[in-house]
């Protein structure tokens, strides 16, 4: 008999325990896989966008409250900066361009953010990409005009020429209701950035809005920034941080990012650990499913013993087939993995407009399969070598 021959009856002939075996085996790899790419492309990204400025300029706070909430919309504003400050900002030798923002309010939970037309038409929120509308156009900045994100006239069902009322504060309650009454003028194209789940609005409309403090309706929270040089962040981060004590110069903004994901990485850590552990347990699983049938399979042995069958091929089938089952259940983990990341990517992107690249190719996509079907190879030794050790007389006498 081939070896073929031999691994494929096995394996029909112990099917139900090899295909548990294996999709204990897709979970594992699936988990494996999924982590590591969640890992790897939320640092690469967050730490990346930065929607075409290199700095935030905000009221005392960290710096990491300036970004996720200027750049990501994450975060509570800390507090306004003045206009004087804006102004004087703006006009600095070191700044190319600076572009304020007022955020308080929101529609049904989507952020809506009070900016000025340079921010659609002067910036590229990647080299050579700046924003597009997929409908309509930008808003008047003298008019209760709002242009939408992708995502977010998306999720809120709006489309050119719908009106809607702004609800007062960042956690959307109904009875917060503001008076005033804006109309949509444009969708904004995806950009995969935090601006697709943001509802756009003139800054003067945002400040003069009825119920809004009418003592801080000229300031703005955060100034987005973009300097001439790096060297003018360094100049700045001196003058507003380390000389000044009113403002914070968040700069830059990829390296505040990047000391986010290293405060967190013992969570990553965590997370591959328990998604080794599985993939040990499963690739276990395999030991045991064959170790145990190894006493149905004594019988069987011994006439293929009999048969010409040398030792050598009967501990290569028992290895091989463990890996077989191995191969088959990482095949069956790229349909795991692909569940997992595209329900992991739909969070990431509701939560900040940004959206994971699920089927880009990494690297733990050829070293996690490889891995795991050497384990699992590992694992077939033992049953393999006690086939090896069979005794064929002893298993061939009569069964009484």
């Amino acid at each position: 008999m081939t070896l073929p021959l031999i691994i494929r009856r096995s394996l029909r002939q112990h099917a139900f325990s090899t295909t548990i075996t294996a999709l204990a085996i897709a979970l594992a790899g699936g988990l494996l896989m999924s982590v590591w790419v969640v890992k790897e492309q939320a640092q690469k990204t967050f730490t990346q966008v930065n929607t075409g400025f290199d700095a935030v300029l905000g009221a005392r706070s960290s710096k990491l409250q300036l970004v996720l909430n200027a750049i990501f919309h994450l975060e509570a504003s800390p507090g306004n900066v003045a206009v004087a400050d804006y102004e004087f900002i703006k006009k600095h030798p070191a700044v190319k361009l600076a572009i304020p923002i007022a955020v308080g309010d929101n529609l049904r939970g989507f952020r809506i953010v009070g900016t000025i037309p340079e921010f659609f038409s002067d910036v590229e929120y990647s080299a050579g990409k700046k924003f597009t509308f997929s409908a309509g156009g930008l808003f008047d900045p003298a008019a209760k005009e709002a242009v939408l994100g992708s995502f977010a006239a998306q999720q809120l069902g709006l489309k050119v020429g719908d009106a809607f009322h702004p609800f007062h504060g960042l956690v959307f309650d109904e009875k917060n209701q503001h008076a005033d009454t804006f109309h949509v003028t444009g969708i904004l194209a995806p950009s995969n950035t935090p601006a697709d789940k943001v509802v756009w609005i003139p800054l003067r409309g945002l400040q003069t809005m009825a119920g809004h403090d009418p003592k801080v309706a000229t300031d703005v929270s955060a100034v987005l920034i973009q300097l001439r040089s790096p060297a003018a962040g360094f100049m700045l981060d001196m003058m507003y941080n380390k000389q000044g004590n009113r403002l914070t110069f968040a700069f830059p903004i990829g390296a505040i990012m990047a000391e986010l994901f290293q405060k967190i990485s013992w969570f990553d850590q965590v997370l591959a650990l328990v998604a080794y552990l599985v993939a040990l347990v499963s690739a276990a699983g395999v030991l045991a499913a064959i170790y145990n049938s190894m006493t149905a399979r004594r019988r069987d042995i011994a006439i293929l013993r009999a048969l010409g069958a040398g030792r050598m091929l009967l501990f290569s089938a028992i290895v091989i087939e463990a890996a077989v089952i191995g191969a088959l259940g990482m095949a069956a983990a790229f349909g795991v993995y692909a569940v997992i990341l595209t329900g992991v990517a739909a969070v990431i992107r509701a939560q900040t407009g940004v959206l994971l690249e699920t089927f880009a190719y990494n690297p733990v996509m050829l070293w996690a399969p490889l891995g795991m079907i050497v384990l699992c190879a590992l694992c077939g030794v033992l049953p393999a070598w006690k086939a090896y050790r069979t005794d064929v007389a002893e298993n061939l006498s009569p069964v009484s």
